[in-house]
């Protein structure tokens, strides 16, 4: 920013209220006869000009706190110790009395305060728990929780001594009991054998120890372990495996032969022939398979070398109209012209959806880029959307054989056109009311799938009335109107979905027959008047019928509004807003060249800063800000030289001071302040600045804000809202603003309660907390605001962990301080049956859920940890999962971690 000073003997000039003192941010400028100076603020030092902070805390004083003082920029403030709060004078530390709150201190009998601290103590016959909360009742065999594993006896002394069934003795904690042979035979399935730790088991001949140490399993010894191949003796019995080119089957024991052709045919350029346990790739006539096994290559050329190492590449070039990219190598004194395929698959521009409830059909055509709308007549429109395909006619051009593997390869496009006829309906494109009931049914079509599967890269759609009549009917003007609908449709076949079984043609024929399916749907959601297009998030109706269309005659139309009571085209640089029915500037980021359009496009780049109501793509950078400049005016700008001044946007020269006067200085605010009247000031809360050189600072967007003042990023600004969906069944929470930085001084509180004889398994895939707060952020889980702990973290992992809650109520608590920030963290929750809690815990449980990083994964992935969810929660649906069809399959190697969990849970071993 530069400014213009001018001398001259006058009066007593206020340098402070003019912007000319040198005073530092943090000073007072005091305006003084013919000069200034400039005073230091409470809580600096320095000559003014030159101000740094005075650390109150770094005195012996400890700047008068009596526990701990943490000092801030031109000030300084005292906290506590845990268990003290801070007195009225903002030095002082009180004592904070635990057991004078309502919840006597979280003790379940008596309660003893000290400072900084309580605890807890029991009556007579009671003694403390180690939760240090809680009071246990001296043990008695009345009591259930007494400990004993079988008999319970209450001795002379008033303690308790356990026994043992008969087949069972006691261990030596005097409290369990270890089978032993006498009783079913020890649990072994064969042999029985007495050990000093218990019955130890084992088998006959030919078979071996499962890994549970009790049954025993056939090995490869008996008929091969019922293997097809070969067979590997495991401690859970015989592992079948199968040689290259066979996959083993879900049986575990039979080998089938992989058909390597099924899928991209096996990487072969032209053919491929699957053979027992391999494949083969064949060539057409003319050509030869290349040593790599692969390729095909003309018999007339010759090979170039693997790495070319002694080739020279003469040209290359790529026709786009034949996806053929041919390469002229100069190899042994020959050229050889060697002839890739590459794929000419346009992005798809549009989709085509139908959706069916009952007998009404509903379709909609939505355009995803490039549309361009035109209105020929008031009974007449157009709508594009995409780039057509150019198919020259240079094609026959070229050496037939040169291009046979890409026509064999690649099916030609798929085009379709059709027309559709309305009686008395008029072409009137207008946004759909908002009142008329949509179908909310799901979006399925004749073909079971959407045709956006389909690619289509190109539409037109053209709509014209005109009047039907014949002879006398002519001269009635009652006679009836007719709408034509035209539709033309361009899509190309998706490359990798072809397979030896169907090739590109027989994909390109089914295409063709999902697009007529789709046409049929199509004429009926005409008829009914449920067709849509969907353009730059609007809808609207392709036609009306006509006394619906009466009614809206006072509108012009879509890509005009009214102007001194004419209809004009919507101007370069604006759109029609369909909801708004007017005219509305581009937003910034996109553009628009035509007269009367829908939508804009996008600027290169996505630059979404750029000006409002750009009508070419030069003009989407924006316009240079005063005391700039460019050729164009526009962006990329250079500043004012020195001695020059420029105080409008948008301009290609500055202008000379004059005079011989130069400019004197330039003001240079940092980013996270702005200027005002004669200095740089923070931006307040709620804002940010992220450049420098600024006179203002921006709004945070929507209902986010800032922590502190002087914030330099969009990022800086965060929702303070506790985020999460609590629902009966599955849940989840989190931290506010995530995945962003949670704010500060915040506090969250959730609590989830299921449904009756239901419990609660948390999963916390990750948590990031820093670790050098000294736990000023933390994140609490317990029954009720006073029970003991279920979990509690303030410092960050990455490592997931699964637990289930103590209780049947869950209360949850999370806090942060002013001091650092985190990413936070997101934790999912489901509910299962009580019934199913062994089991639920003894999977959480096992490290071995946790030890691979496969099954960290699970717990990590939004879709995995849904699928794991319904597993726990519903184990009958482990084997919906465990099947190799399954849609949703979890790693093998989780299936086979619960296989024996669920299987003994669901069919305990008799």
């Amino acid at each position: 920013m530069n400014f213009l000073l001018i001398s001259f003997l006058s009066a007593d000039v206020d340098e402070c209220a003019e912007a000319l003192d040198s005073c530092s941010m943090d000073a007072i400028c005091q305006n003084t006869l013919k000069s200034y100076k400039c005073i230091c603020k409470s809580g600096y030092k320095g000559d003014g000009k030159h101000c740094e902070d005075i650390d109150e805390c770094a005195s012996e004083y400890n700047g008068g706190c009596v526990h701990e003082c943490i000092n801030i920029p031109g000030n300084y403030r005292c906290t506590c110790y845990d268990g003290f709060r801070l007195a009225h004078d903002g030095h002082n530390c009180l004592d904070i009395d635990e057991c004078a709150s309502e919840y006597n201190g979280g003790c379940v009998h008596e309660c003893i305060n000290i400072p900084g601290n309580y605890r807890c103590t029991c009556y007579d016959g009671f003694r403390l728990a180690h939760d240090g909360h809680n009071c246990l009742d001296v043990p008695t065999c009345m009591d259930k929780n007494h400990g004993c594993a079988h008999i319970c006896r209450e001795t002379p002394k008033g303690s308790i001594a356990c026994e043992c069934r008969p087949g069972f003795q006691l261990t030596k904690n005097s409290r369990d009991c270890k089978l032993t042979c006498n009783y079913g035979n020890g649990g072994c399935q064969h042999i029985c054998e007495e050990m000093d730790h218990g019955p130890r088991c084992s088998c006959h001949m030919k078979f071996a120890l499962h890994s549970d140490g009790k049954t025993c399993v056939e090995t490869c010894a008996v008929n091969n372990g019922g293997c097809d191949s070969t067979c590997h003796d495991a401690v859970t019995g015989v592992r079948c495996s199968c040689p290259v080119g066979f996959t083993l089957q879900l049986d575990r024991k039979t080998c089938k032969d992989i058909d390597e052709c099924s899928i991209n045919r096996g990487g072969c350029k032209f053919g491929c022939v699957n053979t027992p346990g391999s494949y083969e790739c064949t060539c057409p006539p003319g050509y030869k398979l290349h040593w790599n096994k692969k390729d095909c290559i003309g018999m007339w050329t010759r090979v170039p070398p693997r790495d070319h190492s002694d080739a020279t590449k003469i040209l290359w070039f790529k026709c786009k109209c034949q996806r053929l990219l041919l390469v002229l190598y100069f190899i042994n004194e020959r050229y050889v012209l060697i002839v890739k395929c590459t794929s000419s698959l346009l992005a798809p521009k549009a989709t085509l959806t139908c959706s069916k409830m009952g007998k009404k059909e509903s379709c909609s055509l939505t355009c995803a880029s490039k549309a361009h709308y035109l209105s020929e007549s008031d009974n007449s429109y157009s709508v594009s959307c995409g780039i057509p395909i150019l198919r020259g006619k240079s094609q026959s051009r070229l050496n037939a054989s040169s291009v046979q593997s890409c026509i064999e390869t690649q099916a030609p496009p798929v085009k379709q056109t059709v027309s559709f006829r309305i009686k008395n309906a008029k072409c009137h494109l207008h946004p759909k009311h908002k009142g008329r009931a949509e179908d909310n049914g799901r979006q399925i079509g004749p073909g079971g799938q959407p045709c956006n599967n389909c690619l289509v890269t190109f539409v037109n759609l053209k709509c014209d009335s005109s009047k039907k009549a014949k002879g006398r009917r002519a001269r009635n003007p009652s006679s009836k109107e007719v709408t034509r609908i035209t539709l033309e449709l361009e899509a190309e076949v998706k490359p990798g979905d072809a397979t030896g079984n169907c090739n590109m043609m027989c994909q390109r024929q089914r295409m063709e027959q999902q697009m007529k399916s789709y046409i049929k749907a199509l004429k009926k959601s005409i008829n009914q008047e449920r067709f849509l297009i969907r353009v730059a998030g609007l809808e609207y109706e392709v036609a009306q019928k006509l006394p619906q269309a009466a009614l809206r005659q006072e509108n012009c139309g879509p890509g005009r509004e009214k102007d001194s009571g004419r209809c004009v085209r919507c101007l370069p640089g604006s759109y029609y807003h369909g909801e708004q029915e007017r005219c509305v500037q581009c937003p910034p980021g996109t553009f628009q060249e035509r007269e009367g359009q829908l939508a804009c496009d996008l600027c290169p780049g996505g630059d979404r800063h750029g000006p409002q109501g750009a009508r070419n793509i030069t003009s989407c950078a924006g316009q240079c800000p005063p005391g700039y400049f460019s050729s164009d005016g526009f962006k990329p700008c250079q500043p004012c030289p020195l001695g020059t001044y420029q105080p409008d946007p948008g301009r290609t020269l500055c202008f000379p001071c004059g005079g011989g006067l130069g400019t004197k200085r330039e003001v240079r605010c940092l980013p996270g302040s702005y200027y005002h009247v004669h200095r740089c000031i923070r931006c307040p809360h709620g804002t940010y600045q992220a450049e420098f050189r600024q006179n203002y600072c921006i709004s945070c967007p929507g209902n986010t804000t800032t922590d502190f003042d002087g914030a330099i990023s969009v990022s800086q600004c965060k929702n303070r809202e506790c985020g999460g969906e609590i629902g009966e069944f599955i849940g989840y929470i989190e931290s506010p603003n995530y995945p962003g930085n949670y704010p500060a001084n915040v506090e969250c509180i959730w609590t989830i309660n299921p449904p009756h004889k239901r419990k609660i398994l948390i999963v916390v895939p990750e948590i990031f907390l820093p670790s050098e707060d000294e736990c000023g952020d933390v994140l609490v889980m317990r029954k009720n605001v006073t029970s003991i702990t279920t979990y509690e973290t303030c410092q960050t992992y990455e490592r997931p962990i699964a637990f289930t809650s103590r209780s049947r109520r869950l209360w949850i608590n999370f806090k942060s301080n002013d001091v650092n920030s985190a990413r936070g963290f997101q934790i999912p929750y489901v509910t299962y049956d009580e019934d199913y809690e062994q089991l639920v815990e003894d999977i959480v449980r096992d490290g071995r859920l946790y030890a691979s990083e496969n099954h960290q994964e699970i717990l990590k992935d939004k879709k995995l940890i849904k699928t794991l969810f319904d597993v726990l929660a519903h184990p009958n649906n482990y084997y919906k999962y465990s099947t190799r069809d399954s849609t949703e399959m979890l790693p093998r190697s989780f299936i086979r971690l619960i296989h024996s969990k669920v299987s003994a849970f669901l069919r305990p071993y008799k």
